[in-house]
């Protein structure tokens, strides 16, 4: 099976900031091809100053009909392409006790869109062009909440997670079966200081001196980092690491016996 860090070419969605930028970052720095995308062009060109050799496409990946015209661009552009980091992703505040159903529902069918459907057909969509490679990996960001939803103000976040969790576990046990070098690896992050909460009344409120478990992005990559060279599929970083852990110490044994691994 490939290593993870064997790739030579990745295209990272959501790579303008935050945890992406900082993917791409690393994967620059090994020399790695990289290539990011996301809704806005002018981080994107910011970024890309910052990142030796990069590349960037405007996406909204939750615009799912304009991904099978991205995929035929950049796996024409991009030959060498072997690498997907499925890392964009919306969290919104929504209550169904103080928003009227067209505004929630708007809203939710916009983060099912971007944190759901958009990752998958990038994946699914990309299967065909991946499996001409000798080996490829797809990373897939869900979160600590995916697991266990504490966040009760982002009920539809806590899902689309949960979605991203199970749907990278059987994704990984299809390819395995079908006998393909393409690694599945679920990065599973706690609260890191990004702007992942910029819709929230107080968008600061996962920054270490307002959340003394948050940790920095850097922090983050320090511990990815070290699970990505250890080749572990499942990761998580500080308070989600623990979770993760317990999960697979409760469930994992099940999984693998349904999965025809016991």
């Amino acid at each position: 099976m490939i290593k993870t860090l064997d790739i030579k070419s990745a295209l990272i969605t959501g790579g303008g900031g935050g945890i992406g930028f900082s993917i791409a970052q690393y994967f620059s720095s090994l020399n790695k091809k990289v290539i990011i995308c996301g809704r806005t062009e002018s981080k994107l060109q910011e970024a890309q100053k910052q990142l030796k050799g990069s590349s960037y496409y405007v996406l909204d990946t939750g615009d799912i009909k304009a991904i099978p015209d991205f995929i035929k661009k950049i796996t024409t552009e991009h030959p060498d392409l072997d690498c997907l980091v499925n890392n964009a992703g919306v969290q919104r505040p929504l209550s169904v006790n103080d928003m009227e159903p067209r505004d929630f529902l708007e809203k939710a069918d916009n983060e099912i869109n971007i944190n759901v459907h958009g990752p998958m057909h990038l994946a699914v969509g990309l299967l065909p062009h991946f499996k001409t490679k000798p080996g490829a990996v797809i990373m897939n960001v869900s979160s600590v909440l995916g697991f266990i939803p504490t966040s009760i103000l982002n009920p539809v976040y806590n899902g689309t997670k949960s979605f991203v969790h199970f749907w990278s576990m059987n994704l990984r046990t299809q390819l395995e079966q079908g006998g393909h070098n393409i690694r599945v690896i679920e990065i599973a992050p706690p609260s890191v200081s990004t702007d992942l909460h910029r819709e929230r009344a107080d968008p600061n409120d996962n920054k270490k001196d307002k959340n003394a478990s948050a940790l920095t992005v850097e922090e983050f990559m320090d511990e990815i980092i070290e699970q990505w060279k250890a080749d572990v599929d499942v990761m998580g970083a500080g308070p989600s690491k623990q979770v993760v852990d317990k999960w697979y110490e409760s469930f994992g044994e099940k999984y693998d016996q349904a999965a025809g691994k016991k």
